[in-house]
């Protein structure tokens, strides 16, 4: 592991940068300019490319210093927002709903059967995908709240589990003129009896 990135240096820099001059940010600062252009320096030295270039009788950015002042930018505008968001999230509790999603389960249908807490104000939702077992282990372990599945669990009895229904849905066959003809007569068995293209293994339509 490196030497630790010191963003004492690189506030140093970003002010200097804003206030467009070391002077005017040794005032700011309340330092001394020799204080201020040293840590520059230290800047400099570490990220190895030169910040700043004289132009006249001021500064300006290089195209390193650019990069640079970009990146701290986010940096410190992050940090000025920390108090609020560590405010904000004492002030007001979040409910931590994590949901377990089958991943032969149609985005489609999942979006719409989370439409009811989707927009909820103090719930943070953590969604993850995965095959109906793992999930159905990681409820098992308290790691998710919920599973979305196109089918219900097995019998477990070391897991005590309860399955709701939440919906249904049809299912539609499509196909070209002729083929559709052919699975017309003696329907569904005629199914066998036409090319299909069908879902994975481990989803219930395929089951």
């Amino acid at each position: 592991m490196g030497t630790p990135f010191n963003y004492k240096h690189l506030y140093y820099f970003w002010v200097v940068a804003k206030e467009g001059g070391i002077s005017k940010a040794a005032a700011k600062l309340d330092m001394s300019i020799q204080t201020v252009s040293v840590q520059v320096r230290e800047l400099e030295r570490s990220l190895g490319y030169a910040l700043l270039k004289p132009v006249g009788r001021g500064l300006v950015l290089t195209d390193a210093g650019l990069v640079t002042m970009r990146q701290a930018d986010q940096i410190f505008q992050l940090g000025e927002e920390l108090p609020l968001l560590v405010r904000d999230a004492v002030s007001t509790p979040t409910v931590r709903l994590a949901v377990g999603i089958c991943d032969g389960l149609p985005k489609l249908v999942v979006h719409r059967l989370m439409q009811p807490v989707i927009h909820e104000p103090n719930l943070r939702l953590l969604c993850h995908e995965g095959n109906l077992e793992d999930l159905l282990g990681d409820l098992a372990l308290h790691r998710l709240n919920v599973v979305l599945s196109d089918r219900t669990a097995a019998v477990n009895p070391n897991i005590k589990l309860y399955s709701h229904t939440l919906g249904s849905s049809a299912v539609g066959w499509y196909g070209t003129a002729a083929l559709v003809k052919a699975a017309s007569k003696n329907y569904p068995q005629s199914l066998a009896n036409v090319p299909l293209l069908m879902p994975t293994a481990h989803t219930e339509v395929r089951a």
